[in-house]
């Protein structure tokens, strides 16, 4: 497709409305920079019937707002995430990492997204909020069915759970303050009045489900992509610290995040040469932006030596992931771990065996079988 027009009307098989596919790399970064292509949901969706029922909070994040509103909301979280914050964040991440290696089954074939993938970005994300210990489990449940493509049912309630928790734990902080981020958010709110309740449950929910989901599959993806290419493995191995030279190069070849999030004209556009009317949803498909041979020569060969700090893993522009380097801090610390303490680390199945969750937005495995 890309190769034929790397932007193309794709009709989406209900109401007879077109989407507009994007593939080709310049094209992605463009069309992500782009103010003419709004996030607004709540705009684009206004007046149209739905028997969906989405939770406001979940509905209507920062990841669904435009300026002034998006500018407003992600500055009162940015300095959570920046390099020297996660820095402060590392030995805990380390940590909690070796306590999780610690519990595998010694010389037994283990799943590294159940044992180690799935629970330390959720472990990381709720000390940053400050969620407790015995409600992690729930977390990361309804996180897991926000995602259950197909199921519209499933992700509605859902969201309904993970909101009302969400806003319990704000009401449970007000009565006991701690000093963790949703504290400070609460913080925001309560003083200088610069949050809605309803902004402030949906800024918490979506740093929740957010701060771990995409981390999750990213450590799948990043680890199977050594195991089916042994000599980089081993080449990292050798040198761990090639590994954090070699991240960008792992996200760019197997992102987590397939297709970015709903977009769509607020006038005409011109993109890659074809004519996008207004309000037409646009969809930017990072994975084969990342491997567009234009932009990333070779795409389909994983070489740790690229200079691949353009991918578009994280998106571009203003949304782009505030957690980035969050994210990179945990791939650095569990690749490290797993290679070093694991030397002969190999799949436990064929590869054309392993299981993809099923959704659109996210790319990751179901479970990643390994044998150390």
């Amino acid at each position: 497709m890309r190769s034929a027009c790397p932007v193309q009307a794709v009709p989406t098989g209900s109401g007879g409305r077109v989407n507009y596919l994007v593939t080709g790399y310049a094209e992605a970064r463009e069309a992500l920079g782009d103010p003419r292509l709004s996030k607004d949901t709540a705009a684009f969706f206004a007046g149209r019937e739905s028997g969906r029922r989405l939770h406001p909070a979940v509905a209507h994040t920062m990841l669904a707002t435009d300026p002034p509103r998006h500018t407003r909301l992600r500055r009162l979280v940015t300095k959570a995430f920046t390099t020297g914050a996660v820095k402060e964040l590392r030995p805990y991440i380390a940590r909690v990492t070796d306590e999780l290696l610690d519990g595998c089954p010694a010389g037994e074939p283990f799943d590294f997204v159940a044992r180690l993938a799935v629970p330390l970005p959720v472990i990381v994300i709720c000390r940053l909020l400050g969620v407790p210990q015995a409600d992690r489990s729930d977390v990361r449940r309804w996180s897991a069915e926000l995602f259950a493509a197909g199921e519209p049912d499933v992700i509605d309630a859902a969201s309904h759970a993970i909101a009302g928790y969400m806003t319990d734990l704000i009401a449970a902080k007000r009565r006991d303050p701690g000093d963790s981020l949703l504290d400070r958010l609460i913080a925001a709110r309560d003083g200088a009045d610069r949050l809605d309740e309803e902004e402030l449950v949906s800024l918490a929910v979506l740093l929740l489900v957010a701060g771990h989901e995409t981390t999750t599959n990213a450590l799948g993806n990043a680890l199977l992509a050594l195991l089916l290419h042994p000599a980089v493995g081993e080449r990292l191995r050798r040198d761990p610290d090639g590994i954090p030279g070699a991240l960008d190069e792992l996200l760019r070849f197997d992102p987590s995040v397939s297709t970015a999030t709903f977009r769509f004209t607020t006038r005409p556009v011109t993109l890659g040469g074809t004519d996008i009317p207004a309000g037409a949803p646009v969809l930017v498909s990072l994975g084969a932006a990342n491997r567009d041979p234009a932009r990333f020569p070779a795409p389909d060969h994983l070489d740790p030596d690229r200079d691949a700090a353009a991918h578009l893993a994280f998106g571009h522009g203003i949304h782009r992931c505030l957690g980035a380097p969050l994210a990179k801090a945990e791939l650095e610390t569990v690749l490290r771990a797993v290679l070093t303490r694991f030397p002969a680390l190999r799949l436990a199945v064929p590869p054309e065996r392993l299981e993809w969750r099923r959704t659109r937005l996210v790319r990751g495995l179901a479970a990643l079988p390994v044998t150390p």
